[in-house]
């Protein structure tokens, strides 16, 4: 038979700390009592427990409040200390990065965005941006570097179970430039890899279109088609962290490619200025200017035919990307995320009536609330998981 491992009085103490943080962090001020009732401890082990926490940094003690209590002596409270530590969110893309600085319980205290010089940079070059930008949040936060307790870093690419970039495509390697060991040997943090669609997914369930909902996609439309995929309230990552790549597009009749909306906007508004098409775009840039999805759907917005015409293909080619991932995984809800969802907001009501001759699945579609932080809300998120698992581990540095 196997041994049944016997529980320490060390093992115990870790339990019952665990347990007390955890009602703590899942409320605001609470007494000794209601924690007693949350965790079934004694008074005795429960005061003693929240000293230990408190001794350690993570709660703190409030002020005794007579006024509520009429009869015997007030009432002991405690509550976290959001300001014990934090955690970064950091969205590292082909053209900027974007980083956002959270407490412990994930308000936002500071954001910072930084471009890179060039879609194709070195590493070292890249490091040094991502770097030097989460260094500016954290300032505009008010917080110190060694108040970080865990990073994560969303990328648009593929991380396996073990936190590592799966680099089988040329796009991916953009991203492996080894930022685990770069940003922990210049700053002391714990760093955590994660794709940027997966991200979206959590950020979305956390604070955004799918909060409460157990079955969703989200998808980051820019530049390419990427999908967040949560089953039975269950991310899916894959056996090499592939879940929810979209290369399969390219073999799609319909669609023909993972090009996402901002960029199709940009290539149809090209080839439309390249005929001699009567159109309010050939003015809506200075000469020599790319047009952008957003000129081309603010164009639209003034009735003009060719922008109109761009719109209609994007919904229709949004609706055929939408069919594949609801004929596989029939989601109740479909998300469309990243900086272009305000914009594409406008396609979600033509692409839902283009779905049902797609499938017979439909999803119902939303955008985002997110904007384009989505990736990094969802990066916090991550961060915030990782903090609250291991927070027994952690040493906070004290002010």
């Amino acid at each position: 038979m196997p041994e049944i491992a016997t529980a320490t009085p060390q093992m115990l103490r870790r339990f019952n700390a665990a347990t007390v943080l955890g009602a703590i962090r899942s409320s605001n001020a609470v007494t000794v009592s209601e924690l007693m009732d949350a965790t079934g401890l004694t008074r005795a082990t429960t005061i003693s427990v929240c000293e230990d926490l408190m001794a350690r940094g993570w709660i703190r003690e409030l002020e005794k409040d007579s006024d509520t209590y009429q009869k015997g002596r007030p009432a002991r409270r405690f509550e976290l200390d959001e300001s014990a530590g934090c955690v970064l969110g950091i969205d590292v893309g082909v053209l900027k990065t974007t980083v956002v600085v959270a407490d412990l319980r994930g308000k936002t205290t500071g954001r910072a965005s930084k471009p890179f010089r060039a879609r194709e940079i070195e590493a070292g070059e890249r490091i040094r941006v991502i770097s030097q930008t989460a260094l500016i949040a954290l300032e505009a936060a008010g917080v110190a570097p060694d108040k970080v307790l865990a990073v994560t870093v969303g990328l648009a690419a593929p991380v396996g179970r073990d936190g590592n970039i799966l680099v089988s495509q040329p796009f991916w390697s953009l991203f492996d430039v080894g930022l685990k060991t770069a940003l922990h040997d210049l700053h002391g943090w714990a760093v955590m890899l994660e794709n940027d669609a997966n991200l979206a997914a959590l950020g979305e369930c956390w604070r955004g279109a799918g909060s409460g909902v157990q079955d969703l996609a989200v998808l980051l439309a820019g530049e390419r088609f990427g999908a967040g995929l949560v089953e039975s309230g269950r991310l899916l990552h894959g056996s090499r962290g592939g879940a929810g790549e979209m290369a399969y597009l390219d073999m799609v009749d319909g669609v023909g490619s993972a090009d996402g909306l901002a960029a199709l906007a940009r290539l149809w508004a090209a080839e439309a200025l390249a005929g001699k098409s009567k159109t309010t775009l050939r003015t809506a840039v200075p000469a020599g200017h790319e047009v952008t999805a957003q000129h081309v759907f603010a164009a639209a917005a003034q009735g003009d035919k060719v922008a109109l015409g761009i719109l209609d293909r994007l919904s229709d080619r949004l609706a055929r990307v939408v069919s594949t991932v609801a004929i596989l995984l029939n989601p109740e809800l479909v998300v469309i995320g990243g900086a272009v969802a305000d914009s594409a907001s406008v396609l979600l009501e033509p692409a839902a009536r283009k779905l049902t001759a797609y499938t017979a699945t439909p999803p119902r579609l939303a955008a985002s609330p997110l904007g384009d932080a989505i990736v990094g809300i969802g990066a916090v998120r991550h961060a915030l998981d990782h903090v609250e698992k291991n927070s027994l581990d952690l040493v906070l540095r004290r002010a």
